[in-house]
């Protein structure tokens, strides 16, 4: 592992640790925040859980979907979610706005072979990818990557699917108030959806605040719950 490898995270230089999760795939830990950026109890578990599982699938029969995702990351939700588009032949417009993102050096440290024979490729790829610009990555897959606070982007809109993957609410308490599910909530296509891993009381009650209504769903392993979005035709 490198020792050199630091972000800048709320006004303060953080250093990110690869490190393997419990189902074997990667994922990078701060120990400033005692924050993963996945559950220790499987990166790759847990997004095809909340994601796919709880978010794409919902989209099975659809020939065209807009993702909104916030936090790009490590880059393993897009990865899914360009696995999911191939799949099911359903041509991705996925959106992701990040403020903090990885340099090369750090998303070389992460294999994520698990999902598929090129994907560490395919990852690179997208990072590589220009940011502010739509990138066609493939005939069924437009990556559109955002740098910026999500809070002072002008963001485009018409989202069938948003992928709410921000750090814990006590570590980026700013990005789960009311406001910003209003703001989400207001940029999406009705009946889109949101889904998070995330389960709090009071992350729930900012959604439905929002206009979103929440439900609770079976957590990915490891955790109990999650909650679920809807943005309901009126």
């Amino acid at each position: 592992m490198k020792s050199s490898i630091f972000a800048i995270i709320m006004g303060k230089h953080l250093y990110r640790k690869p490190v393997k999760t419990a189902d074997g795939s990667d994922t990078f830990f701060i120990p400033e925040l005692n924050e993963h950026y996945h559950s220790r109890h499987g990166a790759l578990q847990e997004s095809c859980h909340v994601f796919v599982g709880m978010g794409l699938d919902v989209f099975k029969s659809m020939s065209e979907i807009t993702v909104f995702e916030v936090g790009f990351g490590t880059g393993l939700n897009s990865l899914l979610a360009y696995e999911w588009a191939h799949e099911h032949k359903t041509r991705v417009c996925y959106i992701s706005i990040e403020k903090y993102p990885l340099s090369e050096e750090e998303y070389s440290m992460l294999d994520y072979s698990i999902v598929s024979p090129n994907a560490n490729e395919l990852l690179g790829k997208m990072h590589k990818s220009v940011w502010d610009t739509r990138v066609e990555i493939s005939e069924y897959f437009i990556l559109h990557k955002i740098e910026g606070d999500l809070n002072s982007r002008v963001l485009p809109s018409g989202y069938d699917c948003v992928f709410f993957d921000a750090f814990a609410p006590e570590k980026q308490p700013d990005l789960w108030e009311s406001s910003v599910f209003r703001l989400i909530f207001n940029k999406m296509n009705c009946n889109g959806i949101l889904v998070t891993y995330c389960a709090k009381g009071q992350v729930r009650r900012n959604m439905i605040e929002a206009g979103f209504q929440a439900e609770r769903l079976q957590g990915p392993p490891g955790k109990r719950e999650m909650l679920r979005g809807i943005k309901i035709e009126v």
